[in-house]
């Protein structure tokens, strides 16, 4: 049965914060989702990195780096999951982020969801919080 989720991760040389960025997934709360791991083409450890973290990390190289819409087009093609989500290397989820985000997507009879962002220095210190405007099209204004 395919999972709820595909994950979509495009990396090229992403190896400084990638394992925080999978340990994130590996925490959400919703435990159905499949991780298409989409290597770029790297030169450094992120394949190693993402090769071990097991069997839900579906891994992908490329034979060439690619634009990104490009290489995010090859690994959709490669996901099962019933939704897409798509988090980038440097990027880490909130543990309830994957719950929240098919909560909005069926209490509003959506075909998409988005979230705000924190958005932090490399020291880990939050730098400024972008909250997104709207909770629903059927609610906005415009």
């Amino acid at each position: 049965m395919p999972p709820q989720v595909s994950v979509i991760m495009n990396c090229y040389n992403g190896e400084r914060f990638l394992r925080e960025a999978l340990d994130s997934v590996v925490a959400q709360t919703m435990t159905d989702w499949e991780v298409i791991f989409w290597d770029n083409g790297s030169t450094d450890a992120s394949a190693t990195i993402a090769q071990g973290y097991g069997p839900k990390i579906k891994y992908f190289r490329a034979e060439v780096n690619e634009p990104l819409g490009a290489a995010r087009n090859h690994a959709v093609q490669r996901a099962s999951g019933t939704y897409l989500a798509f988090l980038d290397t440097d990027d880490v989820w909130l543990p309830h982020t994957l719950d929240r985000l098919l909560r909005a997507i069926r209490e509003d009879d959506a075909v998409l969801a988005y979230a705000g962002i924190i958005e932090m220095d490399v020291e880990g210190r939050a730098l400024r919080t972008v909250l997104p405007e709207h909770g629903s099209d059927r609610k906005s204004t415009r």
